[in-house]
């Protein structure tokens, strides 16, 4: 049997195309966890950073890092190639509803009665504010989210010597962004939302909450219903026999849940 390996998202398996990878992927068979491809990029001579490129190809900023080594992330060298990593493994669990993989990453969704995935690039908590695994449900979905700072995120902003206000209200300003899927997990502290940031996603960057591009939040937000499943899982490896045979290993690298 032909082994196919990778580390970090299959670089080495497949010839590589020249279109943008897009979000949305039809449903594999059920024995089957293989989607999507790799594609390349050619760096034009236009000063455009790494995260520029990743939010056109809706890709996180530390996923196109790990496909392309060494890239300088503020201005990668004009003529350069770039990997565009669109192709992955399904997370190992349930298809159904939102599938958050932290260590990836990324996010899943599964649309009811509908043969297809939508992948999203998600910054999620920082180191001493960690997102936890869980499953749980949209308890609440609210466009135009005012910002109430909750204790623990106060007293970390304070120990830097920042004091924030009660609650930041709805608008450009808002960390929130523009709109906020409220979990049912614990007191309904974690939400998934966007952001008012052109910087952080595919990183750890929260204070615990999972983070989305403003055009994605809003994407996800109009298409997911109140009430549905929602699990976080921290899956570093994922491994899977495709039918034809052929093994596959997406590696990312594990979460630290204490300061070094």
């Amino acid at each position: 049997m032909k082994i196919c390996l990778t580390l970090s998202l299959l670089l080495t398996a497949f010839l590589f195309a020249h279109a943008a990878s897009a979000t949305e992927y039809p449903l594999p068979a059920a024995d089957s966890r293989l989607i999507g491809e790799n594609t390349t990029y050619t760096v034009p001579n236009d000063g455009r950073s790494l995260e520029a490129v990743a939010a056109h190809y809706k890709i996180g900023l530390l996923g196109m890092l790990e496909a392309n080594p060494g890239t300088d992330p503020w201005l990668p060298k004009a003529g350069s190639r770039l990997t565009i990593p669109g192709q992955m493994l399904l997370p190992d669990t349930k298809r159904e509803g939102i599938v958050v993989n932290l260590a990836e990453l990324r996010l899943y969704y599964y649309p009811p009665n509908e043969n297809k995935v939508v992948v999203y690039p998600i910054g999620i908590g920082q180191l001493g504010a960690n997102t936890p695994p869980m499953i749980t449900r949209i308890s609440q979905k609210i466009p135009h989210p005012s910002w109430t700072p909750t204790p623990n995120i106060r007293k970390r902003y304070a120990l830097e010597g920042k004091t924030l206000p009660v609650t930041i209200p709805a608008g450009p300003d808002n960390p929130m962004g523009l709109f906020a899927l409220r979990l049912a997990y614990g007191k309904g502290h974690y939400l998934i939302h966007g952001t008012n940031a052109d910087f952080g996603i595919g990183m750890r960057v929260s204070s615990g909450c999972i983070r989305l591009r403003p055009e994605d939040i809003e994407a996800l937000f109009n298409s997911v219903p109140q009430g549905t499943r929602v699990q976080i899982i921290n899956q570093p490896v994922k491994y899977a026999v495709e039918p034809d045979g052929k093994r596959y290993i997406e590696v990312h690298q594990p979460l630290s849940h204490t300061e070094q």
